[in-house]
């Protein structure tokens, strides 16, 4: 199963777009499964359903913090770029959704009881989140390369 398809699948099993998007990853970088779905569970939504930047999206851009983040407080080269294929990976998917926040993805607003109560009628849950978890990581296949550990 391709990792689209493992995050897809996951988001269809009942966890959050962030943490169906690092999971679907996190091996690659020696991370298991159950931590990675626990670092990731409280950015759904949103975060925290509050309709900020797409889960799909903060998880992954912890995937690409794995992948080409600093270890070292000194290290401005992986800081930079990290930087650089975080605004990469948010301008594509921006070209390809036209914005980045859940609330403007969803057109509602999870935060509120209204905005909640429009999320299950208009069944966004299966109708809208699964191709954003499905366009995050089909990104991030085109932007990490398949081999494990750092940049």
């Amino acid at each position: 199963m391709s990792r689209p398809d493992t995050a897809v699948a996951l988001f269809k099993d009942g966890f959050s777009c962030s943490q169906a998007v690092f999971a679907a990853f996190a091996d690659r970088f020696g991370v298991d499964r159950d931590t990675a779905l626990k670092v990731a569970a409280g950015f759904g939504g949103g975060i925290g359903r509050l309709g900020l930047t797409c889960g799909a999206l903060t998880g992954g851009i912890m995937a690409i913090g794995m992948k080409h983040g600093a270890v070292s407080a000194q290290d401005r080269e992986a800081k930079e770029n990290t930087g650089r294929q975080v605004r990469e990976f948010l301008a594509r998917f921006k070209a390809r959704h036209e914005c980045l926040n859940c609330k403007d993805l969803l057109g509602c607003d999870l935060s509120t009881p209204e905005g909640m109560e429009q999320f299950k009628a208009r069944n966004l849950h299966a109708t809208a989140c699964p191709a954003f978890v499905r366009s995050a990581a089909e990104l991030l296949e085109e932007m990490l390369p398949a081999q494990t550990g750092a940049a």
